[in-house]
């Protein structure tokens, strides 16, 4: 862990333990980051999107100040939960568009090497969402990649710093990710 992770994880585990300060301090800290990757993440949508990046930073935040944060551990913890936090948030906005009577322009963020796009309509992002909870069930491992790359929007350099492993290493999870969330999905279409 370098010197700019450390402050971070130290105000996560006081935030968990009910040091509101604590949690200021690190809402302050990673609210930009998070707000950037999902800028990055909403900014494919070519003029489509229905969400802001701050309005899914904002909304990810509420669904992670209603878990358990006590649990917290360290950095990439958070941004597994993070990352959670706005794949919920982006499918209960999918779920609210496909209820709507009249249609709409979703957002669009692309999704790599042939994972068709979960904004483009509301039905793929579902089906998405499933695919990935069963690779959850099956290969925590590999659904963790997948969802820190494509929900918190992480490098693959970013995401091995993380895991403590190689780039290299990440790069073949997510392969393995994409190819059994596209079989997952052919399959079900």
């Amino acid at each position: 862990m370098n010197d700019e992770q450390a402050p971070l994880t130290q105000w996560l585990r006081a935030a968990g333990s009910g040091d509101p300060e604590a949690g200021n301090r690190a809402y302050a800290a990673i609210y930009a980051e998070l707000r950037a990757i999902a800028a990055r993440q909403l900014g494919r949508a070519n003029g489509s999107a229905t969400l802001t990046p701050t309005a899914l930073v904002n909304e990810a935040f509420i669904k992670l100040t209603h878990s358990q944060l006590d649990g917290l551990n360290d950095r990439r913890h958070f941004f597994n939960l993070a990352a959670r936090a706005m794949r919920q948030t982006v499918i209960d906005h999918a779920r609210a568009r496909l209820a709507e009577k009249r249609g709409g322009d979703l957002l669009r963020t692309e999704l790599d090497d042939g994972v068709p796009d979960l904004h483009a309509d509301a039905e793929q992002a579902l089906a998405l969402d499933q695919a990935l909870a069963v690779l959850e069930s099956q290969d925590q491992a590999l659904a963790e990649v997948f969802a820190l790359r494509t929900f918190a929007g992480l490098s693959a350099q970013q995401i091995a710093d993380l895991h403590g492993v190689t780039e290299r290493t990440v790069q073949r999870n997510l392969s393995l990710a994409r190819g059994y969330l596209r079989l997952a999905l052919d399959g079900a279409g």
